[in-house]
């Protein structure tokens, strides 16, 4: 039902998700970053609180190994959770319960991780993690999409995928990017790739307009003076 990839650039300390599914609205569920701290992808029969969970342990100090051991040992139905967390420092960990569905796995590689369930093959998610390193120096939004377009050439999931978020929080407390096709039934993952397209060019100003409104470049707006 849902593929994802998890990221830290090692050069800003930025993270990032970006998550598809045959399901809508994948990213409202399934999609955890925070600045500082890392990201957590909550995965399969989803269980959207393991996000904020796992985060306010990473947040506490424990690496994603630690806070994935405390999150598997305490929460309710883990058989049925896939997990891949990644840490302040790039470390990783990942889970898939016993009653994670179809062909599963989960890859990891420096500062990445990559999860999957129902799919076409079980090496989707090293191809996956693959991509992402052969993109190293690029973006890492374009890195994340790099990964999600190699699930896809790979096969992807079992059957049609219908809904796509990428997720990268920054310096301040809320995601400097929230991109969400909520519903395609075209091609999700292209449509969010085009999307982040036209963001990345305008995401810094609004960075800006945020944090000092005097510094920020014209609104563009009609009656902008």
């Amino acid at each position: 039902m849902t593929f994802s990839i998890s990221g830290r650039c090692p050069d800003t300390g930025m993270f990032g998700i970006a998550v598809s599914s045959s399901s809508p609205c994948v990213a409202a569920r399934c999609a955890h970053a925070r600045a500082g701290v890392g990201v957590v992808a909550t995965q399969n029969i989803t269980d959207p609180s393991l996000g904020p969970k796992g985060l306010d342990l990473m947040a506490q100090g424990l690496s994603a190994s630690d806070a994935l051991a405390r999150l598997t040992a305490e929460a309710p139905h883990i058989d049925f959770r896939q997990l891949a967390l990644v840490d302040r420092n790039g470390g990783t960990a990942g889970w898939s319960g016993a009653r994670t569905l179809g062909t599963h796995a989960i890859a990891y590689g420096e500062g990445v991780a990559a999860a999957g369930n129902l799919l076409c093959a079980a090496d989707i998610p090293e191809r996956m993690v693959a991509e992402f390193a052969a993109a190293k120096g690029q973006h890492l939004g374009d890195r994340l999409l790099a990964g999600m377009r190699a699930s896809v050439a790979a096969g992807g999931e079992e059957g049609p995928v219908h809904s796509m978020g990428l997720i990268i929080v920054d310096k301040v407390s809320w995601p400097i990017a929230d991109l969400r096709i909520d519903w395609s039934e075209g091609d999700p993952i292209e449509d969010c790739a085009a999307l982040w397209a036209r963001w990345r060019l305008e995401m810094e100003a609004y960075v800006t307009r945020a944090l000092n409104p005097d510094a920020a470049p014209s609104y563009g707006v009609p009656g902008d003076l």
